[in-house]
């Protein structure tokens, strides 16, 4: 049941999402649903990573904790290889390295190993236990992930007068395979692909369904939501895309105005995109800035030649014996405890 409820909760969320900037509209709500809600979820977002961000800042580091799966830097005959370098470092300049690894080619996820108790032969009673590479889950998230940042590098161009060089070379190598008119983009394919094959995931792995929350469904209903839409504006429900450009610079320049001839698809997809700006810094997604923050994987594997101070340790408050005795005298001599000045409790 729990399973049901996370998944059915989150998608009905996601559809009743839907339907609420389409009544507004309906409604004459444009304005509200094109200036107000989308300065709202930026204010939101701005001010939710700031926070958290600050809040990691602070919070101090007790233990040098790195995660290391390496050979440390030992004796000189010790022998260490590049790779030992990267992931036991023993500077700030590999953690570095070991970082970039980790935030471009997700370094973590490649090396996942998946663990299952396969029937054998051999084992007739309970099979064998077998550990095995997963690849497939680090291929569905780097698609993910760099198809979503390519959509908003795209997407720049509509907040800036001039479309930026950059810009335009990432919309002609996204638009390589012209497939139709208007250009197919390869990123919004692969987005949606991805996120179906996350979200599959998480359903029918039992022991990831186990332990997934409506939290877990959200985001991935939300994002397809999103990535649907996008693709209904840009192929079935043709919107006026001077008039959005016209919105969306007004918007970044703090002059808005709501032009004639937007489309309700339009400000359902605006809608859904401020909904995930707001809801951003207050879930899992944090994840993102967060990884610069994991003291796992930002420090350097130096605790045998450096030492590392507890920010929380004190100076202790020190009783000599006879001290300690003054205090709980009568206590010690309830428990038969031996006194160096014995008293009379009956006194």
């Amino acid at each position: 049941m729990n399973f049901i409820h996370a998944y059915y909760f989150s998608l009905f969320a996601v559809v009743a999402l839907l339907f609420i900037p389409y009544l507004g509209v309906r409604a004459g709500l444009e304005a509200f649903f094109g200036i107000i809600i989308p300065y709202l979820a930026f204010i939101a977002f701005l001010g939710g990573v700031i926070n958290q961000i600050l809040k990691w800042a602070r919070t101090p580091v007790p233990y040098r904790v790195p995660t290391t799966c390496g050979q440390n830097k030992t004796l000189p005959w010790v022998k260490r290889t590049i790779r030992d370098k990267f992931e036991n470092p023993e500077s700030m300049l590999y953690v570095i390295g070991r970082m970039f690894m980790e935030i471009v080619f997700f370094r973590s996820l490649f090396r996942n190993m998946r663990m299952e108790l396969r029937p054998w032969q051999k084992y007739p009673e309970g099979g064998k236990l077998i550990y095995w590479s997963n690849k497939w889950l680090w291929i569905g998230a780097l698609a993910f992930h760099y198809s979503f940042l390519i959509i908003l590098l795209r997407h720049l161009r509509l907040f800036m007068e001039t479309s930026p060089s950059f810009v335009n070379l990432i919309e002609s190598v996204d638009g390589f395979f012209i497939l139709s008119t208007p250009t197919t983009y390869v990123s919004g394919i692969i987005l949606l692909i991805s996120a179906i094959y996350l979200l599959l995931r998480r359903m029918l792995d039992i022991k990831l369904r186990y332990i997934s929350l409506a939290s877990d469904y959200f985001p991935l209903f939300l994002i397809l939501g999103i990535g649907i839409t996008g693709i209904l504006m840009r192929y079935f429900y043709r919107v006026d895309m001077v008039a959005v450009k016209e919105l969306t610079l007004g918007l970044a320049t703090f002059h808005p105005t709501i032009p004639d001839g937007i489309g309700a698809i339009f400000y359902i997809h605006l809608f859904l995109v401020s909904v995930l700006f707001a809801y951003f810094p207050f879930s899992k997604l944090m994840h993102m800035p967060g990884v610069f923050f994991s003291v796992t994987r930002n420090m350097a594997g130096n605790n045998r030649w450096v030492r590392h101070v507890n920010p929380w340790e004190y100076t202790p408050i020190l009783f000599s014996y006879m001290e300690q005795e003054d205090l709980y005298r009568k206590q010690m001599k309830k428990a038969g405890i031996p006194l160096e000045k014995d008293i009379d409790l009956e006194e």
